[in-house]
């Protein structure tokens, strides 16, 4: 792998202009990096300014406030020319991805790590027609990206895998490497794991849908915020910590995970579900639940003392 690029990055290809596409650029807008945008959608400039107007004023609440400049452009090859790093965030499609990173690999220059925003798909398997495909990594972000700090990644060269983890945490990133390549990474599995049970309480009548997300965004979700399940249940074992945890109480836990659920998605399931998120949004539109977790999102940004300012790329 080519490495000698220079790690000090002026400008990003961001290709695909989605709510993540659009979310990452105004992310790297605000860090002063200047953003060239392509998508092959009719109305994906539009989409991509309005939304990247919003989000860097979220981004100037918290001190972040980079002056790059954002162009969009018809074709592949004009984005990526002069790109030192290239953010891919098109439909989650393995045989789509596939097709453009290779297209991408032919095109970027020599040494430019190419970053797939994948949320489940296996790096394998998108990079599989890619002439030099350990210039690729995964880098899959949490929605919002630009306010929130999680990236996962998953890669095949050390050396590249080091600088796109020091590339994000320049803009104020959290990046965690994965050993391996696992369906879903990380956070997807965990959080599918607590939804497959949350299906379940549904489907067995335990409760209403708002009073399970209640459970969650009034208890654990607040602790998570914090720290991840293992330093909780660290804290949960005492002054002895999380042996004392695992030697005590382990076997509750055990004879817990024995009783979950293993729900089917069916239309009567669906359809419960569907009528319970309306009746816990209370006639407020997605546009509006949007701008209220975002709001909250930038108090708890705030407050913890996560600001997305970092470093210079």
């Amino acid at each position: 792998m080519d490495t000698d690029t220079t790690d000090v990055i002026r400008r990003v290809a961001v290709v695909g202009c989605g709510t993540v596409g659009a979310s990452w650029a105004a992310l790297f807008l605000a860090h002063g990096l200047d953003v060239a945008a392509t998508d092959p959608a009719p109305d994906a400039q539009d989409r991509l300014r309005r939304f990247v107007d919003r989000a860097l004023a979220q981004l100037a609440e918290l001190g972040c406030r980079g002056g790059g400049r954002l162009t969009f452009h018809g074709a592949l090859a004009d984005a990526l020319e002069g790109a030192g790093f290239v953010q891919e965030n098109a439909p989650e499609n393995e045989e789509t991805k596939r097709r453009l990173l290779a297209d991408i690999d032919g095109r970027a220059a020599p040494g430019v790590i190419v970053a797939s925003s994948t949320s489940a798909l296996l790096r394998s398997a998108i990079v599989a027609g890619c002439r030099s495909p350990a210039r690729h990594v995964v880098a899959h972000p949490f929605n919002p990206p630009h306010l929130l700090p999680l990236v996962e990644i998953v890669g095949g060269d050390a050396g590249v895998i080091e600088r796109a983890v020091r590339f994000y945490r320049s803009l104020g990133r959290h990046p965690v490497v994965l050993n391996r390549e696992m369906p879903g990474h990380i956070a997807n599995r965990l959080s599918s794991a607590l939804y497959r049970e949350a299906v379940h309480l549904v489907e067995q009548g335990v409760a209403s849908v708002a009073d399970i997300d209640a459970a969650i965004s009034q208890g654990p979700g607040l602790r998570w915020a914090l720290m991840g399940p293992h330093m909780t249940y660290h804290l949960g074992g005492g002054d002895g910590g999380i042996a004392h945890y695992l030697e005590h109480l382990g076997p509750s836990q055990v004879r817990r995970w024995a009783s979950l659920g293993h729900p089917t998605l069916g239309p009567e399931v669906q359809a419960r579900i569907v009528e319970g998120v309306a009746e816990e949004a209370g006639g407020r539109t997605v546009q509006d639940l949007e701008a209220e977790r975002d709001r909250a999102l930038l108090g708890l940004l705030r407050l913890l003392g996560r600001h997305p300012t970092g470093g210079e790329a």
